[in-house]
């Protein structure tokens, strides 16, 4: 039997099952290959102290700082109710910044000896907020000794101490010392850019690189082997991706001309409004892509509310005016239902075909479910596989099995998050010829984020909203600070009712799920409060401050046909308020709504803000988003806050959201699997490698598409595709 590769080594063989089972579990590494590729967050020198002020909230973190007061306080508690209880307060500084230590119980006496006024140490621990200060509980430390270093230090080679991405069990420190054991692997590591592409940007080999990133003796050691190493993940993604667009190329589509004077030619004749030049370019840039031999795959991106129901329905239509069918898939039963609803009305009568009253042109356009009856769901199968059916929007229910259509050109998949590629083949996989394809993404996207998550895909983009559009204005709403600031926000929501208009409260979860929970310990004091529910706000808004209005909940574990129900309502304007989650995230559109109260804003990302902001300010009257927070002004969560109610440019947002977040979340969000492998790559910064890898790499999968010659890149892209398709077994 073959010896396995020294990279594929399983790490309880090296380290022993018991670090091996934290690190498989906590951070997701199993092999020698994969501890070698996690790379060090940063590097502190020895002698200089870290930068408190701009510590992320909730990470682990590792710092290295200097005691500068230490107090143990005693107090009663329902364990020590003779006042025995006990905690040590550590405060730590860099010089500039301060930051709080908190140990309990039985945990405070040996920092108690050890954490003296004038120690240096290594800590590590979560970061959260107590008394509106930020802290450490219970951190984890390693204490420097001047220049008597300590073990752990000197073994980390010259003067640059490497800090790892941590985790509660699994302090930077330990890390390290498992990488000192499986460094001398290394040596071994296949390389996969060709030479010539190594050798044409003077970048070092991977074994190299891979010394130099966990063992620097100078800044520069660091900076080229960070240059090699984005190099790799930026090259073997982009591989993948060539290769995806050219198999793609490669496959033969039924042209869609639209007839004219058919269905598109109605539709265009009944719209009340003119297109946006956007919109027209899009439209073409579609029409083109529609009318050739090979599938068309292009992503359309673009501002919350700049149309893109409109582009894609009219590239429905075009289709269907050619003899095909399409298909939109929808993430949510609430967006499937929202999209139906608004196709039929936009189309009319159109939408009538087959029907008395129906226009000579009309197609009919069904929905499609996994809780729809049994009747309703053998009519939209029936009427798919007839063609009855031009137009069929749906969820995932789409992908199964007993779905057949009749010919179908065209499918539109419009995702808050991308439907892995294996779900858009399924959907594919139902056409008599590979249909072509048209991806909708709501979030924009920086240029290099759509080269390397949506790299398969042409790119169009809408930035123009339509005529007729409201601006939003935007405000935090420091609840924490200024109380009478949340009074004032409910008095807002009634007179935008009392104007005849109608809110929105989104809240971050449902409600119910922490009932029974214990109560908090002194321990526990340092958590924040869980985040505000739905059922619990909607309770307290209707007997309080929106007392005598309509007020109704809407949320993903509700029956889908009651969601319809209250979606209904508040279209027709029937309910003032509704207090939901995220589900009204995407799609919704209630031109009558004007205001939005975003509680515990700080609970979510950027472009989600974005998002839920574009529900508002969809008709003629202004609209208005408040951003309530109990975060303090210093926090990064209040500063994104601010980010938000500064701007209403999407794409400005999405490159702050980037900058702001760890890469590995803003594209392993997954976008797709792969894209969590992004160690090294930071997508904003090096968008110039991105571009040169994209280009290298399509060169090199058109002179050789099996890599047949580069056994090196195969491997590592088998590598990648392997996490991918992991990845959406566990998305399964």
């Amino acid at each position: 039997m073959d010896p396995v590769p020294a990279l594929e080594e399983p790490l309880k063989k090296v380290l022993g099952p018991a670090t091996a089972k934290v690190m498989a579990e906590r951070l997701g590494l199993h092999t020698v290959g994969d501890l070698l590729h996690h790379y060090p967050r940063r590097y502190e020198e020895r002698g200089q102290l870290t930068h408190l002020a701009d510590l992320p909230m909730d990470e682990h973190v590792t710092v290295v700082a200097q005691v500068a007061d230490a107090r143990l306080h005693t107090f009663a508690s329902a364990k020590a109710p003779r006042g025995k209880g006990q905690r040590l307060e550590v405060t730590i500084t860099d010089g500039s910044g301060r930051l709080q230590l908190v140990f309990f119980g039985n945990g405070v006496h040996k920092p108690h000896k050890e954490l003296l006024p004038g120690t240096r140490a290594l800590f590590a621990g979560k970061v959260s907020v107590f008394n509106r200060r930020l802290q450490l509980a219970h951190p984890a430390y390693e204490l420097l000794r001047g220049d008597d270093v300590t073990e752990t230090v000197d073994s980390w080679a010259g003067a640059l101490i490497p800090l790892y991405p941590a985790t509660a069990k699994l302090e930077s420190w330990k890390i390290a010392k498992a990488v000192q054991t499986v460094l001398p692997s290394a040596q071994e590591a296949i390389d996969p850019l060709p030479d010539s592409l190594r050798d044409g940007r003077g970048l070092l080999s991977l074994p190299e690189a891979l010394l130099k990133i966990h063992r620097p003796h100078t800044k520069a050691d660091i900076t080229e082997a960070r240059s090699r190493l984005k190099w790799d993940e930026a090259f073997v993604l982009q591989v993948a991706l060539a290769r995806r667009r050219h198999a793609d190329a490669e496959l033969p589509a039924v042209p869609r001309v639209p007839r004219p004077d058919g269905l598109l030619t109605a539709f265009d004749a009944r719209l009340p409004f003119t297109l946006t030049e956007g919109q027209r370019k899009v439209s073409r840039e579609i029409f083109d892509d529609l009318a050739t031999e090979h599938p068309m795959h292009r992503l359309l991106q673009g501002e919350v509310g700049s149309g893109k129901t409109m582009v894609a329905l009219r590239a429905m239509l075009a289709v269907v005016d050619a003899g095909g069918q399409a298909a939109m898939l929808a993430p949510t039963e609430v967006l499937a239902q929202q999209h139906h609803r608004s196709i039929v009305e936009m189309m009319g009568e159109l939408a009538e075909g087959g029907m008395l009253g129906g226009a000579e042109h009309g197609t009919k356009v069904v929905l499609l479910t996994g809780s729809m009856g049994a009747a309703a769901r053998r009519q939209a199968l029936l009427d798919l596989v007839t063609a009855e059916a031009g137009i069929v929007i749906g969820t995932h229910a789409l992908i199964e099995d007993k779905v057949r259509f009749h010919d179908l050109g065209l499918v539109v998949v419009d995702e808050q998050h991308r439907f892995g590629v294996e779900q858009r083949d399924a959907l594919r996989g139902k056409g008599k010829q590979p249909p072509h394809l048209l991806v909708m993404t709501a979030t924009p996207i920086p240029r290099t984020v759509a080269m390397t998550v949506f790299g398969d895909l042409e790119t169009s983009v809408l930035d123009q909203l339509p005529a007729g559009r409201s601006p939003i204005a935007s405000h935090v709403v420091p609840a924490a600070d200024k109380p009478h600031f949340l009074t004032r926000t409910w008095e807002r929501v009634r007179e935008e009712v009392a104007n005849g208009h109608q809110a929105y409260v989104v809240c971050p979860r449902i409600g119910d799920e922490e009932e029974g929970a214990k109560k908090k310990s002194p321990e526990d004091e340092a958590e924040k409060r869980p985040p505000l529910a739905v059922l619990d706000v909607a309770d307290r808004l209707a007997k309080g401050p929106l007392q005598g209005l309509g007020v109704e909940v809407l949320h993903g574990r509700m029956q889908p046909d009651d969601k319809d129900a209250v979606m209904r309502r508040f279209a027709a304007g029937e309910t003032d308020v509704l207090v939901a989650t995220t589900v009204i995230e995407v799609g919704v559109n209630v031109p009558n709504a004007t205001a939005m109260v975003i509680m515990d804003a700080d609970r979510f990302g950027v472009s989600q803000l974005h998002q839920l902001r574009g529900r508002v300010g969809r008709g003629s009257a202004p609209g208005l988003c408040l951003l309530v927070t109990e975060m303090p002004e210093a926090s990064a969560a209040r500063q994104r806050l601010g980010a938000v109610a500064s701007t209403l440019d999407g794409f400005e947002l999405s490159r702050i959201d980037l900058e702001q977040r760890r890469e590995g979340d803003v594209l392993g969000q997954a976008q797709s699997g792969a894209r969590s492998s992004l160690r090294m790559l930071a997508v904003i910064e090096d968008e110039e490698i991105i571009a040169e890898a994209r280009e290298e790499a399509t060169a090199v999968v058109a002179a050789d598409p099996d890599l047949d010659h580069l056994p090196g890149l195969r491997t590592a892209l088998e590598a990648l595709l392997d996490e991918e398709r992991e990845q959406y077994l566990d998305k399964g």
